[in-house]
């Protein structure tokens, strides 16, 4: 394998990390099941929780989602091993979180992943997640949705349209030497 190309196995596998913490934040489950292989499996040992297979993974992280008022999570870089068509590697993540039944989290774990090069890319073979660190005590915050606000999700940038705008300005601009 050349260097471009273990370069570029670990930005796929890098993007499919995101690509998980995206499709949680997003609620967007279909993606997030896609995001493992047909018989891939996830892992949360810490709660005794395990789906193998897609449909078991998207209705596992609907339900668990399902639960919660707020979730936020981050995904940091780990390591990743290649081997060919297969990868084992770490993910750090923090994540908080705020249940319905009134409980709250603050959490720091590990990923511990086994990915698959497939036709489609990139997918998890496995994906378990070690608790590191969890705080129970309930959090201070709210969402503002949670707190009766209404969702402002900006469409468009102003601020950068106006830059834009600015930029085109300056290449009217012509220097004579």
């Amino acid at each position: 394998m050349s260097d471009l190309e273990s370069m570029v196995d670990r930005f796929e596998i890098e993007a499919l990390r995101g690509s998980f913490t995206d499709a949680v934040m997003m609620h967007d489950y279909d993606r997030f099941a896609s995001l493992f292989t047909q018989d891939g499996a996830w892992r949360i040992p810490y709660v005794n929780v395990e789906f193998t297979g897609r449909e078991q993974i998207r209705a596992g992280i609907e339900r668990a989602q399902g639960q919660l008022d707020y979730f936020v999570q981050t995904t940091h870089p780990g390591t990743i091993q290649l081997e060919g068509d297969t990868a084992v590697g770490r993910a750090y993540i923090s994540e908080f979180g705020h249940l319905r039944d009134g409980s709250s989290h603050v959490n720091y774990g590990v990923f511990h992943d086994r990915d698959l090069r497939t036709k489609d890319g990139w997918k998890f073979a496995e994906r378990v997640y070690e608790v590191r660190y969890l705080d129970t005590t309930p959090l201070a915050g709210s969402a503002p949705q949670a707190a009766g606000a209404t969702a402002n999700v900006p469409t468009e940038n102003p601020s950068a349209t106006k830059e834009m705008s600015n930029l085109e300005s300056l290449a009217d601009c012509k220097v004579d030497n």
